[in-house]
């Protein structure tokens, strides 16, 4: 039953936030539409705003750039509040999809963004808020969904986040936790969510914001009870 809420709530992310749907931002995934905070218990507002609001370096460390290196794909190094993450992105499998994530880099528009929703032992989503779950505007237009590429939801892959129609991913992406095979492309009916990279380094980053706090401002979008930040995110090759 709860995967199926999930569904129905990736779907529903993608309206109110994207698709994952069952994401809130992009994500299955679906995007975050939506504006402005929650609440919480007592008078508390969440989220509350991240007590280290810059980042702690500029660079990627000595062990991602290893990673980086002993990979034959390109790659992309994110620091987060919560840990570095860097990732190898597979364009022979998913061209468009990798084209955008590095267009979005190069431009710099995942600068202090957040990572907006935090769905235990399911996904975590970001790319699309700012600070105060403020809305960032994509820079470019949506893309063609590339799920029926042969690559699954497995454990610590990226995949993009999206609306209910197949080709509206922008800037949203999300890790998945778990292998959730159920996001895979089934048919054109069913497509999916396009996986297009994978984390090399930084695992356990993506397992610590997996176990943040959390509260659901709605049915379809539980976010960290303290803002998640990435700081940055750089193309390393």
């Amino acid at each position: 039953m709860r995967l199926l809420n999930r569904f129905a709530s990736l779907a529903l992310a993608i309206g109110t936030t994207i698709l994952l749907s069952a994401c809130g931002g992009g994500g299955g995934y679906h995007d975050h539409d939506g504006g402005g905070g929650g609440g919480g218990g007592s008078g508390t507002q969440y989220p509350q705003p991240n007590p280290t609001p810059n980042a702690p370096t500029l660079s990627c460390s000595a062990a991602g750039l290893a990673a980086s290196a002993a990979s034959t794909f390109g790659t992309v190094c994110m620091l987060t509040s919560s840990g570095e993450i860097v990732v190898e992105l597979y364009d022979t499998y998913s061209p468009q999809t990798v084209a955008n994530f590095y267009n979005y880099v190069a431009a710099g528009f995942y600068t202090k963004t957040l990572i907006h929703r935090v769905d235990r032992d399911f996904v975590v989503q970001g790319g699309g808020y700012t600070s105060g779950m403020v809305t960032k505007t994509p820079l470019y237009a949506p893309i063609k969904l590339e799920s029926n590429n042969g690559l699954s939801n497995l454990r610590g892959t990226i995949a993009m986040a999206r609306r209910s129609d197949a080709d509206s991913a922008t800037s949203q992406f999300f890790f998945n936790v778990v292998d959730n095979t159920s996001l895979d492309y089934q048919s054109a009916a069913n497509p999916g969510y396009a996986v297009f990279g994978r984390i090399i380094s930084g695992l356990s980053t993506l397992d610590a914001i997996n176990v943040v706090p959390t509260y659901t401002y709605s049915s379809t979008d539980i976010q960290p009870k303290t803002e998640v930040l990435v700081y940055w995110a750089q193309r390393l090759k």
